[in-house]
């Protein structure tokens, strides 16, 4: 553990002794990455935390404000339920949404962005009709020519 900085030396100058004493003493010598090039993109400030979304699999988004994310969720919601099958799924997905909202305007935190809970129903409608679009209209099953033959089990009991 480094000690306290002396009172009359100025932060930079105590600390530049601090590396440059290091490295008298070696402590920088067999460091992981030692000779090796500095990656692309290090000149950027913020490398270290584009790395550390890149390696945990987070987007942007994990870096913006809680009511922005919650703005965006809200605004794409009718993306978000397109491809799920049943209406209970939609009604769960934005029940959870409005959780999340409702907690969030209980107790704002961040920017304060004007944001309200949806209507489940408007979006249950709107997922519906979706829907109904996208199907294409049913055709009857051709009729088969011949009759089918049944098995002398189901003639016996059956009629």
């Amino acid at each position: 553990m480094a000690e306290r900085k002396p009172p009359g030396l100025s932060f930079e100058s105590w600390i530049d002794k601090q590396v440059r004493e290091a490295t008298e003493r070696g402590e920088f010598d067999n460091l992981k990455g030692a000779g090796q090039p500095i990656p692309p993109g290090a000149a950027d400030e913020d490398w270290w935390l584009r790395n550390y979304l890149k390696r945990e699999g987070l987007g942007g988004d994990a870096l913006l404000p809680e009511s922005i994310i919650l703005r965006r969720e809200r605004e794409r919601i009718q993306e978000t339920v397109r491809n799920m099958f049943s209406e209970r799924d939609v009604r769960a997905t934005v029940a959870s949404l409005n959780d999340r909202i409702v907690h969030y305007l209980r107790m704002p935190t961040g920017p304060h962005v004007p944001i309200g809970p949806l209507k489940v129903d408007d979006v249950v409608e709107t997922w519906r009709a979706e829907r109904k679009s996208a199907r294409p209209p049913r055709t009857p099953a051709p009729s088969p020519a011949a009759p089918i033959e049944r098995s002398w089990w189901r003639r016996l009991f059956r009629g």
